[in-house]
C-alpha cells in the first residue's frame, strides 16, 4: 500500500532521475505545486465489497502517475440499511469538513463517472458550502473508447486491434455503448460512441440503461442497419451503475455483454489529468486568499507597534 493512502503517514519523496533520450522517450511528469490541494475521488455509490476494491485501485494508479498527490475517496452517506461501510471510509461531505477544519488547501473533488449523472447536482451544492472546485466529469474521451474497446476484446468479442487481421467468430458487428443518467447521459455517450466506432469499424449506438426500453430500442436498430450479431458494451466504471441493469438489459436483449470499465488504467489517467488541469485556478485562488490578510493588515509587522 502506498503510503499516501495511509493517514498521518509522510508522502513519499520525489527524486529526479535521468531523463531519457531520443524521440521515443516518455514525456516528463508535470510538478505537483508546493501545496497543492488534495484529490478527493467523489464515488456515485456507497461503500462496500463492490465499490471499494474499484475505487481503492484506481486511486493507486493515480497515486503512481502523479507522485505526490494526496487522494481520498469520498462516497455517498450510507443509509440505514448499509451495514458494508467501515470506520475509514468516508463522505465527500466528510472530507471537505475535515480539510477546512485542518486549515488545509480546499480540495479538488473529481467526479467518479464517464458523464452526466443524477448526483452531480447534489455534489455541486455540497461543494459549494466549503467552497470546493468541482471538476468536469471523466467523459466524453479517446481514452474511454480505448478502454471499452479493450474490455469488448476481452469478451471476445472484438479484435484487439484493427492491425491484426485474423477473424473472431464471436466479434461484434454492431455494438451498442450502454451508460447510466438518461438521456443527457447517452447523448453524451454517443461523442465516445464515434471514437470506438472508429476504431472497431462497426456502427455503434448508445443507450441509457436506466431507461426502459433504451437498451432494446437500439439492438433494434442495429438490426435495421444490417447487424446480426450485436453486443453491449457498458460506458460504465462500475459503482455509479446498479449491476442488476447490466445484467437485466444482457439477458432483455438477448446480446452479449463486455465488461463494465472497473480499474482499466487509462480512468485513473484520465482523473489524474483532470485533477491536474483545475490546479492552475485553485493555486490562484490560494494565494489571493493568502494575501488578503496581509494587505487588510496595515503594512506587517509595524502595523502592531
Amino acid at each position: 500500500m502506498s503510503t499516501a493512502a495511509i493517514p498521518g503517514a509522510p508522502l513519499p519523496v520525489r527524486t529526479p532521475g535521468s531523463r531519457a533520450r531520443g524521440r521515443h522517450r516518455r514525456p516528463e511528469r508535470p510538478e505537483i505545486p508546493t501545496g497543492a490541494p488534495a484529490l478527493v475521488l467523489a464515488v456515485p455509490a456507497t461503500a462496500g465489497p463492490e465499490s471499494r476494491p474499484v475505487v481503492e485501485e484506481l486511486l493507486s494508479i493515480v497515486r503512481s502517475e502523479q507522485t505526490g498527490v494526496q487522494t481520498a475517496a469520498g462516497y455517498l452517506p450510507a443509509g440505514e440499511a448499509e451495514g458494508e461501510a467501515s470506520a475509514e471510509d468516508r463522505t465527500v461531505g466528510e472530507l471537505l469538513a475535515a480539510a477546512a477544519e485542518a486549515g488545509l488547501p480546499t480540495p479538488v473533488v473529481v467526479p467518479l463517472v464517464p458523464g452526466p449523472h443524477g448526483f452531480l447536482t447534489e455534489l455541486h451544492a455540497l461543494a459549494a458550502e466549503y467552497g470546493a472546485q468541482v471538476t468536469d466529469v471523466l467523459g466524453p474521451h479517446p481514452l474511454l473508447a480505448e478502454a471499452v474497446h479493450v474490455r469488448l476484446s476481452e469478451a471476445g468479442l472484438a479484435r484487439a486491434d484493427r492491425a491484426r487481421l485474423f477473424a473472431i467468430a464471436t466479434a461484434a458487428d454492431g455494438v451498442v455503448l450502454t451508460t447510466v443518467g438518461g438521456e443527457d447521459a447517452a447523448a453524451a455517450a454517443g461523442i465516445t460512441g464515434v471514437l470506438l466506432s472508429a476504431r472497431l469499424a462497426v456502427p455503434v449506438v448508445a443507450a441509457a440503461l436506466d431507461i426502459p426500453g433504451s437498451v432494446a430500442e437500439a439492438v433494434a436498430h442495429l438490426k435495421e442497419m444490417g447487424a446480426q450479431n450485436p453486443a453491449l458494451a457498458p460506458l460504465v466504471i462500475g459503482p455509479e451503475a446498479d449491476s442488476e441493469l447490466l445484467a437485466a438489459a444482457a439477458e432483455e436483449s438477448g446480446c452479449p455483454s463486455a465488461a463494465p470499465l472497473g480499474a482499466y488504467p487509462t480512468v485513473g489517467q484520465l482523473i489524474g489529468s483532470t485533477y491536474l488541469a483545475a490546479l492552475p485556478a485553485q493555486i490562484v485562488e490560494a494565494e489571493e486568499a493568502a494575501e488578503e490578510p496581509a494587505a487588510g493588515s496595515g503594512g506587517g509587522r509595524h502595523a502592531a507597534e
